[in-house]
């Protein structure tokens, strides 16, 4: 990687690790997400705990803070493989955000933020199948393990040379979730409309 590729990539680990769900909250006077609900500052959470239209704030900040920095390193003449780094790190910013402790969330809307751009295609294929299972299962956290299991083999199909860099966040992904996997093969987890009537 170049000099320039590797201070983009901290700058991108840096935009990461700015914690919406946590600062929305404190500024519309709402919970800890950390301390509230699953205790994940996340969407999922803050639309627990807020009600939809901070979540949906939360969702498009986190989004678009995996989505700038690869879009514009594609215009910055960065390489495929440097772009797929940029995209890990943004993530990596957001899961281990060096502003909260490297306590953050799990990392599902900025990932897919992070890898939108690489083809239509990929980003259709992920909104379908997260979609698909949600409306069949209810659980967002499904939902997410399936997506990002399915991810890579969507990647290697329109764009083969990401696979690698996109394979690994995606790891990271399903790292991340062990929590509720463990909680969805013990009937524990709760579906999110049932989260909603618990408010």
């Amino acid at each position: 990687m170049s000099l320039f590729a590797l201070f983009y990539l901290l700058f991108a680990y840096l935009l990461g690790s700015i914690s919406s769900a946590i600062l929305l909250c404190r500024l519309l006077g709402l919970p800890d997400p950390r301390e509230n609900g699953s205790h994940n500052p996340g969407a999922t959470n803050v639309l627990r705990i807020g009600g939809r239209w901070a979540a949906l704030a939360v969702l498009l900040f986190d989004i678009l803070k995996g989505m700038l920095p690869v879009w514009a390193g594609y215009y910055l003449g960065l390489t495929q493989f440097e772009l797929g780094m940029v995209a890990l790190g943004a993530c990596l910013g957001h899961i281990f955000p060096i502003f909260f402790q490297f306590k953050g969330g799990k990392g599902v809307a900025t990932a897919f933020g992070a890898i939108a751009p690489i083809a239509w295609g990929v980003a259709g294929s992920m909104i379908g199948t997260w979609l698909l299972v949600f409306l069949i299962s209810g659980y967002s956290s499904l939902s997410a393990v399936i997506t990002a299991l399915a991810v890579p083999f969507y990647v290697w199909w329109f764009k083969p040379e990401f696979t690698f860099p996109v394979a690994l966040v995606c790891c990271l992904l399903v790292y991340r979730h062990h929590d509720n996997i463990q909680r969805l093969w013990r009937g524990q987890e709760d579906k999110v409309w049932n989260k909603l009537k618990k408010k």
